[in-house]
This record gives structure tokens, C-alpha cells and sequence, in this order.
């Protein structure tokens, strides 16, 4: 049984919540200068990150009309800060207005 309680708990530990962030073009949207070039990044309470995980053409046409380089767009994601990164276990885009 207390095996069991152990696993668990430890489970419970290592589940990573679900939060709604901005997630755009750093370089384009977000105006990140320390990369060249469109890469993906959220914004987490005011902070901004590189995401490593999902690449920016993972989620459609980074340069179309609701791409990533032209809006900042709602995604549902679950992951860690390391450092200047967000190393992601999920990344959904919302749908547009959401």
C-alpha cells in the first residue's frame, strides 16, 4: 500500500499544468534580439521565452495572415522555464479570437 501512495505522489509531482501564453515570432513580434531569424517564443506573465519543443512552422505559415511573424496568438501549453528557454511537453494553438 505504500508503494503504491509513493508512486502516486510522485506521479502528482510530475504532471505539468496547463497554462494558456502568447506565443508569436520572438524576433518578429516580440522584438528578442540574441537569435537571427523567425524562431517561436511565448510570453508567461510578462516574460518572454524561446520555446524548444515546437518549431514555428509547426503550427502553419509562420509569414501567412495569422502566422506567427504577422500576430501574437492564445496557445495552451505545458513545460518548464530553463533559463532563456520554455522547453514544452505541449503546444496547442487556440483558435483565432480565443
Amino acid at each position: 500500500m505504500m508503494i503504491l501512495l509513493g508512486i502516486g505522489l510522485q506521479a502528482q509531482q510530475t504532471q505539468q499544468k496547463v497554462q494558456v501564453v502568447e506565443a508569436s515570432c520572438g524576433q518578429c513580434q516580440f522584438h528578442m534580439k540574441d537569435k537571427k531569424g523567425c524562431d517561436l517564443a511565448v510570453r508567461i506573465d510578462g516574460k518572454t521565452y524561446w520555446v524548444e519543443g515546437s518549431g514555428i512552422d509547426d503550427h502553419g505559415d509562420a509569414h501567412g495572415g495569422m502566422g506567427f511573424c504577422n500576430a501574437v496568438r492564445k496557445a495552451e501549453v505545458s513545460g518548464k522555464v530553463k533559463g532563456k528557454k520554455f522547453v514544452v511537453t505541449s503546444f496547442k494553438l487556440l483558435p483565432e479570437g480565443k
